[in-house]
């Protein structure tokens, strides 16, 4: 057992502290060249974003730099190395500055700006995000603090997208959407503090050198600093997971409940819109009218999927357009469901037809064996069935087979006949005669 536990151990293969501190240090520095990489990088996030493009997205991750001063922030507040925690500071605000300008600068000149699912993704960030970002953060410590780094950095780059939020919030700046910046720049200050925050616990964890502070207050002072910043950007996370949890769950139960419940005879249901943020469920039937007494009962079963503080609309196609058609968007949704009732009413009468075909084939089959045998009585039984033929070049040909079985051989002459009564009686040029 004892040495099942000592693969877990942190300290195998690990670098020499002055190694790690010397590594981090020269990666918070932004100016030459790292804050020209950052600079093409933004533009790169912020194409992706604009022709919302998932890979065009990661690539800007992994050559962005951003992870340094982050990293030295944590360093910097692990190890009590004030100057090192100030210059990593600093370049942050610097690169977060620098970003920001880029990336409002971009799609204040681009002609598209539409906010695509990539974009929206960014604006509403929760618990999940913080746990990204915090485990992230260990592992990409953890990485830094090896002999053996792997590909661990880019993968921590990727699963934490510092880029993305921040370009985001640019575009919420260029287009004056506050909602956007708000949510999006609140998601790139979670991956940054807890970020930093496992960079702090790993240092303290691998017991890097520890530069003591002038006095035992300060240093308490400056651990309370690093644990309430962390616990104020926490706390929103939490309220905003719970609450993406309970629109899921609505959503689902929403489903459930219009699959199994939401069905009135002769009525099709033509448009569901489910507002979980809202807890509100829109459904608009067409066909005939639906009665008060329909609609409460379907209300009340509202319950036995959990939804019971949810409001359920009911919009009756026909009769809820008709009260407004003047309306141009009325008019427009009135014509459309007319089309959409007028489309299922010729599938519904092309399947009736089909049907029909199916159920009378047997009577046409024993018809038309009845006057062949009126012409030639040695006919003894038949197949008569209509089928699809298959050629070389994948095309279906829709014919009749018929398999005749006379009592004796038929002349050429009369079989020659047969065929052309055949094609004839069913209208069927391609027809597939075969004698038994």
């Amino acid at each position: 057992m004892e040495t099942f536990f000592k693969n877990f151990r942190l300290d195998t293969g690990k670098e020499e502290a002055a190694t790690v501190i010397s590594n981090i240090d020269n990666g918070v520095v932004f100016r030459g060249t790292n804050l020209w990489i950052l600079i093409f990088a933004i533009f790169v996030a912020s194409l992706g974003l604009n022709v919302n493009s998932t890979a065009v997205i990661i690539g800007a991750m992994l050559i962005s730099p951003l992870m340094g001063p982050i990293m030295g922030i944590g360093l910097g507040m692990g190890i009590n190395d004030v100057v090192l925690l100030r210059k990593a500071i600093t370049n942050y605000l610097i690169a977060m500055g620098v970003a920001l300008t880029t990336s409002t600068l971009f799609f204040l000149v681009s002609p598209l700006n539409d906010a695509h699912s990539e974009i929206l993704a960014r604006t509403a960030p929760n618990i999940y995000d913080v746990l990204i970002a915090l485990f992230g953060g260990f592992a990409g410590i953890v990485a830094t603090s090896s002999k053996q780094k792997g590909n661990v950095i880019p993968g921590v780059a990727i699963a934490t997208a510092l880029m993305p939020p921040l370009c985001t919030a640019g575009y919420g700046l260029a287009t004056l959407q506050l909602r956007f910046f708000v949510g999006a720049f609140y998601l790139f200050v979670i991956n940054s503090v807890f970020i930093a925050l496992a960079t702090f616990i790993m240092v303290r964890v691998l017991k890097f050198p520890f530069k003591h502070l002038q006095d035992k207050k300060s240093e308490r002072r400056a651990n309370r600093i690093v644990w309430s910043v962390a616990l104020i950007t926490f706390i929103p996370s939490l309220y905003f997971g719970y609450d993406i949890v309970k629109q899921d769950r609505f959503i689902k139960n929403a489903n459930r409940f219009i699959t199994y419940e939401a069905h009135f005879p002769n009525d099709y249901l033509l448009n569901k819109t489910i507002d979980a943020k809202g807890q509100k469920i829109t459904l608009v039937f067409g066909g005939k009218e639906i009665a008060p007494e329909e609609i409460e009962h379907l209300k009340s079963q509202l319950i036995k999927y959990n939804l019971q503080n949810g409001h359920l609309e009911i919009r009756q196609g026909f009769a809820y357009l008709n009260e407004s058609k003047n309306n141009s968007e009325q008019a427009e949704q009135y014509n459309r469901l007319t089309q959409v009732l007028a489309e299922k009413e010729k599938q519904q009468d092309t399947l009736r037809f089909q049907l029909d075909s199916v159920r009378n084939q047997p009577e046409i089959a024993r018809q038309l064996f009845a006057e062949l045998k009126t012409q030639y009585p040695s006919l003894n039984t038949a197949v008569i069935q209509p089928t699809y033929f298959v050629t070389d070049s994948s095309k279906i040909v829709h014919t009749y087979l018929v398999i005749l079985s006379p009592s004796s051989k038929l002349k050429k002459e009369d079989r020659i006949k047969i065929e052309n009564w055949l094609k004839v009686r069913t209208r069927q040029n391609d027809l597939n005669l075969i004698f038994q």
